[in-house]
């Protein structure tokens, strides 16, 4: 026999039944994009499949957690190519221990994450040496342009002076701000200019994002920390500088 209670959205006329039952699921969703926006945020990078799955370009497909100093993961064999002299290597170039970035220069967490490399560089003076290479992503329009002009600028010297520049003036990343800051490190602003408008690296750039696509990477930055045997412990996001420290002095 059919039950004779009534839900409260049967007690409704229709019509105010489908309103409010269409408001509570805009609440819902919101809420739920809520609860993604924030797991985003606390994730600390940048990642393709993370802006695919919660429609949020900084996302990440599962939250990063810091490397505590008691809870360092072993080393392992990475499919990371090796560093060559067309790398662009900053420090000590015979240091024991390479950390390998791969970043984007319109990231807002690798733009966090380079003071942090900075530091490191401090610290760890003859004991660390820091390898760029560039994982531009898609949805930031300005990621392969910047690329480019640091690549140009790094064929007269100032690839350093240039990326450092970019990350420190994020928000002028824009084609006017690249051939000013050409002019203002003291480049050859004819030859730079002509490597910018030919796109001259961007194979160069497109290889460096598939060889760390292939060696794990899926949002900027992401970095690995590389032993003498050339194992590995993969730091995702922008982490603190004591968490980079505690890998760092798990393999020395």
């Amino acid at each position: 026999m059919e039950s004779q209670t009534k839900s409260f959205f049967d007690a409704l006329p229709s019509k105010q039944a489908f309103w409010l039952g269409f408001v509570t699921a805009i609440l819902a969703l919101g809420t739920l994009g809520f609860i993604l926006l924030g797991s985003c945020v606390l994730g600390g990078d940048c990642s393709v499949e993370a802006f695919r799955i919660a429609d949020n370009e900084d996302s990440g497909t599962t939250a990063q957690v810091a490397i505590a100093e008691a809870d360092v993961p072993a080393p392992t064999a990475t499919g990371v190519p090796a560093v060559t002299e067309a790398d662009h290597i900053r420090g000590n170039v015979d240091a024991p221990i390479t950390i390998i970035e791969y970043s984007d220069f319109q990231c807002p967490y690798c733009s966090r994450f380079h003071p942090t490399m900075l530091q490191v560089m401090e610290e760890y003076t003859d004991s660390v040496r820091w390898v760029y290479r560039h994982f531009p992503l898609s949805f930031h329009p300005e990621a392969t342009p910047a690329a480019l002009a640091a690549e140009c600028a790094s064929e007269q010297g100032k690839f350093w002076e240039y990326a450092d520049a970019l990350f420190e003036n994020q928000s002028s990343l824009g084609s006017e701000y690249y051939a000013t800051l050409a002019a203002d490190l003291g480049l050859n602003t004819t030859q730079w200019q002509d490597c910018f408008n030919t796109e001259k690296y961007n194979d160069v750039i497109e290889a460096q994002a598939q060889s760390g696509g292939a060696a794990g990477v899926s949002g900027t930055p992401g970095s690995f920390v590389i032993d003498q045997d050339g194992n590995a412990i993969p730091i995702k996001g922008a982490l603190p500088f004591s968490s980079v420290a505690a890998a760092i002095d798990s393999v020395l």
